[in-house]
C-alpha cells in the first residue's frame, strides 16, 4: 500500500495544515485529515477529511485504529505517536521532531513525568506558541521523509 499521511489535525496548527497540503498535492500523496469538527481543505481527491466522536482522544484512537506501516502520521501527541510507531508507521511533531522507535518511548516517559509535576503545580503549563524556526524545522524535516519514502 502507498504512503499516507495522516493529520492528528484538533490541535495541529493552520500553517502546518497548509504545509501539509501544499506537500501533498506536489508530490501527490493522499493525506487524511482526523478532528471531531469539520474542516475546511482545499479540494482535491487526494485529501480527505474524517469526522470523529467528541469523545476523548476519538480521532487519536481512530487514526491509531487506521494508520498502516510506513505511513506518516502528523500529531503532537506522544501516546499517539508511540501507537503509530507500533504499528510501524512514523510520527512527525508540528515543530519538526520525529517520532521513532529509537526516541518514542523516551518521550512517552518524559511527557508523563511532566504530566505528573504539572499536576502537583511543580512545573509550568504547555510548550510555546509555535514559531517561524519551529514551522522552518518540520518544513525540513517533511520534505526528508517523503523524499526517502516515495518514488
Amino acid at each position: 500500500m502507498a504512503l499516507r499521511i495522516w493529520v492528528d489535525a484538533d490541535a495541529c496548527p493552520n500553517t502546518v495544515k497548509e504545509i501539509l497540503f501544499k506537500a501533498a498535492l506536489r508530490r501527490q500523496i493522499p493525506m487524511t485529515l482526523v478532528a471531531n469538527m469539520p474542516l475546511r481543505v482545499p479540494p482535491s481527491p487526494l485529501i480527505e477529511t474524517i469526522q470523529v466522536g467528541a469523545g476523548f482522544n476519538a480521532a487519536d484512537d481512530e487514526i491509531a485504529r487506521r494508520v498502516q506501516p510506513g505511513d506518516l502520521v502528523v500529531t503532537a501527541d506522544i501516546p499517539l505517536a508511540d501507537a503509530v510507531v507500533t504499528r510501524g508507521a512514523t510520527g512527525l511533531n508540528p515543530r519538526g521532531e520525529l517520532y521513532t522507535e529509537d526516541n518514542v518511548k523516551s518521550l512517552l516517559r518524559m511527557r508523563n513525568l511532566m504530566e505528573e509535576l504539572r499536576s502537583a503545580n511543580l512545573a509550568p503549563g504547555g510548550p510555546a506558541p509555535l514559531g517561524s524556526k519551529d514551522k522552518q524545522l518540520f518544513t525540513n524535516q517533511l520534505d526528508r521523509f517523503l523524499t526517502r519514502n516515495t518514488k
